[in-house]
């Protein structure tokens, strides 16, 4: 009955998919999961038994979507058949999608290995439903606190799904956040860490926006030798001595070049290698690292994840390059969601600035911010997101979105001249006057939250300028 159950759940979940995309009602990324966990609710459980290589999971609060796309290339190029979570699609619903996408009719897998990234609010379930072999997390940042609540209780929802595990699972976690790096201590799986190495990229910004600043074991304040961003670094508890663990995989050395690339020079046990990776930012230099040490952990050869990484392209809307249609003009597309991705991805663009001689010079921004469920509904994280960085640097800036008022406002306050801001609260028209505001030669920088980043991006399919994002 169960089997009979699955395979009309499978079947009623392909045809929701398709339907959905026929009547351009959307992607088909959640939907079908719905469907078919109404009619089998232990679909995703039953369907991640099959994959031959198993399940990997991916979760954190910045930055999973990039690591999630540069592990599944590092699979692929070392033949395996993956089945992912490309569009992003990331509860449990979207996992169900997957999992339902990568089967055939009767329920077969058509991969080889599942490789799920998974929004942090749903990891205990996913972790319950896919027995993965594998868990990655990357950093745990405040984010939607109407969903998500304080940082603390979810490491506390996470730590005690851990602990279920089975003691093969391989754990792989980030030594320089100290709530994730917590999370090893006492689990009975195999548990690795990574981690940067490199002290010149040590400027403490946005120390003040810092969630994790207290010992998991004492409560004492860490004390930090090296603080990267925010409560990412090198630390210690002056009281009970706990610490940063020694990551086995490292980033030893990290070289920046403007928004185009950077330089990585990686450890690990029983070697190192360099590598180039097409993408800017230490963010993303850190996800590249996560990837590199989950597919080592998985024994993928080291030379595989360079080949991989060198040749890798951003998600959408992940530092994402797009050219306004035939010889326009290009634009660089970065959501931004919480405090400190904003902080970082305002750094990232304005390290490749100059201070502008002339209003016609510096940087020309779109920043949309939204305020939906997918969000999160409260936007004070605007307050604590250093956006001081651009006073002096804009040359002009159109503002969009349901809070385009309030992103004015923060703006102002930052020290951005308001003769240099249009609000235009639709996305749509709030590009073509940004399109039309920039001068030639000069760069588009996009900054949107994740409703606002879809509305764009549909925005931008139907221009004909990409893909739609399922397509991606």
């Amino acid at each position: 009955m169960e089997k009979l159950s699955n395979a009309f759940a499978v079947g009623l979940g392909k045809t929701t998919g398709t339907l959905s995309r026929m009547l351009r009602i959307g992607g088909g990324t959640t939907l079908p999961g719905r469907v078919a966990r109404l009619v089998a609710p232990s679909v995703l459980r039953d369907l991640s038994a099959t994959l031959p290589g198993g399940v990997i999971l991916l979760s954190g609060t910045n930055g999973k979507t990039t690591t999630s796309r540069m592990l599944a290339e590092i699979l692929c190029a070392n033949g395996e058949r993956v089945l992912h979570n490309r569009a992003g699609a990331n509860l449990i619903t979207g996992l169900t999608t997957t999992a339902l996408a990568g089967t055939d009719w009767r329920g077969r897998p058509q991969a080889t290995i599942g490789l799920f990234e998974t929004d942090e609010a749903a990891l205990p379930q996913a972790l319950a439903e896919t027995a993965p072999r594998l868990v990655l997390i990357n950093n745990l940042f405040r984010d939607q606190l109407d969903r998500y609540g304080e940082v603390d209780t979810l490491a506390q929802a996470w730590k005690q799904a851990l602990r279920t595990l089975s003691p093969e699972t391989r754990i792989v976690l980030n030594a320089d956040d100290p709530a994730v790096a917590y999370l090893g201590q006492d689990l009975r799986c195999h548990v690795f860490y990574y981690g940067l190495e490199d002290a010149q990229h040590a400027v403490g910004a946005g120390a003040h926006i810092a969630d994790s600043q207290f010992c998991q074991q004492c409560g004492e304040r860490y004390r930090y030798s090296l603080a990267f961003y925010a409560h990412i670094g090198h630390y210690q508890c002056p009281r009970c001595g706990y610490q940063r663990p020694t990551p086995q995989v490292q980033l030893a050395r990290l070289d920046l070049s403007g928004i185009e690339a950077s330089r990585l020079y990686l450890r690990y046990p029983g070697g190192g290698l360099e590598l180039n990776l097409p993408l800017p930012g230490l963010y993303n230099a850190t996800n590249a690292l996560a990837a590199f040490a989950a597919a080592l952990a998985l024994g993928v050869p080291p030379a595989t994840s360079r080949y991989a990484l060198e040749r890798f392209s951003a998600a959408f809307g992940r530092i994402e390059r797009v050219t306004a249609g035939q010889g326009g003009a290009p634009m660089l597309i970065a959501l931004i969601k919480n405090p400190v991705g904003a902080t970082e991805t305002v750094r990232m663009i304005v390290q490749t600035a100059t201070v502008p001689a002339h209003a016609s010079q510096g940087l020309h921004l779109l920043i949309a911010i939204n305020d939906r469920f997918a969000d999160g509904t409260d936007v004070s994280w605007l307050w604590d997101a250093e956006f001081e960085a651009l006073a002096g640097q804009v040359a002009s800036v159109v503002v969009s979105g349901t809070r385009a008022e309030d992103m004015a406002v923060r703006l102002k306050y930052a020290g951005v001249d308001p003769a240099m801001m249009r609000i235009v609260p639709e996305v749509h028209p709030a590009l073509d006057e940004a399109l039309a505001r920039l001068p030639a030669g000069a760069t588009l920088a996009i900054l949107p939250t994740y409703t606002a980043m879809l509305a764009l991006r549909q925005d931008l399919a139907r221009r004909g300028w990409v893909k739609p994002f399922w397509e991606g």
